[in-house]
């Protein structure tokens, strides 16, 4: 399959597979470590402020790291403390970490912070457009309240999606994207699933049928499963060493034939977002009198 965008990666923010991926790679170097010094360069990137997090981080031991939504999740103790307090990083369109025994020196670039740990290594936060942040809570449900349901927990089912679709009147993609709704999805993995699904991205929400729910929930978790077993999707120099491009079907690829029909992926803009389609296998929704629509599509998973 070409490349993306006929010849290059385009700019994209890590998403659902590709924090899981940085998550299950960072954590057995630093589950048990301990928070010696917390280094901002970037005040701004912190909250509530550089020293609530220094006051908060420093002295703790990493007792777990794992992944909500799109944030890496610290779980944090003092000693001899159960665990109760966490620290939250959410990479956004240009953080990445890295390691580095001494940030001043060697390939390095846009560093805005970094944590000594008590093995003598530094995890660095770089990030050149300074959007990633970092926040320090005792409340970790409080800090998380915004977020929607996760897509691969148990408690996603068919009946719940349907759910959240039916009481929404809302267009599809916005909808995917909406990580008060479901917590993860971004606009490459949007658009994959709805693809897989066979449905239209301005496709109503409260519309759908429960075959065509379901379509998209199966989608929904085949996609996400498969971007982490091939360590998500490579963007830009932020994340480059995914394995998941040459399995994805519309996502870039506007202009080349839609690998079940032939027929050519188009490039649409939704709710501001670059949006990547096959229109024949997801034929836009038509309005029928009354104000309803008729969704064909029902998904090939």
């Amino acid at each position: 399959m070409p490349p993306l965008g006929g010849g290059g990666i385009i700019p994209a923010m890590p998403e659902l597979p590709e924090v899981e991926t940085i998550v299950r790679a960072y954590r057995p170097r630093l589950v048990g470590r301990r928070l010696t010094a917390y280094t901002s360069r970037w005040a701004k990137q912190a909250s509530p402020s550089v020293a609530a997090v220094r006051r908060g981080v420093v002295g703790k031991r990493i007792v777990r790291l794992d992944r909500r939504a799109k944030y890496i999740v610290f779980t944090l103790a003092g000693p001899g403390e159960l665990p109760q307090s966490w620290m939250l990083l959410h990479l956004r369109m240009s953080g990445r970490l890295e390691w580095a025994a001494d940030p001043e020196k060697g390939r390095h670039r846009h560093i805005r912070a970094w944590f000594d740990l008590d093995d003598g290594n530094r995890l660095l936060l770089c990030d050149s457009r300074k959007f990633a942040r970092i926040s320090f809570t005792t409340d970790l449900n409080a800090a998380t309240a915004h977020l929607g349901i996760e897509p691969l927990e148990r408690a996603f089912t068919a009946a719940r999606l349907e759910h959240l679709l039916h009481t929404r009147a809302r267009q599809l993609k916005p909808l995917l994207l909406d990580q008060s709704v479901v917590a993860g999805l971004g606009n490459i993995y949007a658009d994959e699933v709805l693809y897989a699904a066979g449905l239209h991205p301005l496709a109503r929400s409260d519309e759908l049928s429960p075959a065509q729910v379901r379509a998209l929930w199966r989608a929904i978790r085949a996609v996400l499963r498969k971007a982490i077993r091939h360590n998500g999707t490579s963007i830009d120099w932020i994340y480059p060493d995914g394995g998941m491009e040459p399995y994805l079907k519309v996502y870039g690829r506007a202009g080349t034939p839609c690998p079940v029909c032939g027929t050519a992926i188009e490039r649409l803009r939704v709710a501001q977002r670059s949006t990547h389609i096959c229109p024949r296998c997801q034929p836009r929704p038509v309005r029928l009198p009354g104000g309803r629509s008729r969704h064909r599509g029902g998904g090939r998973l």
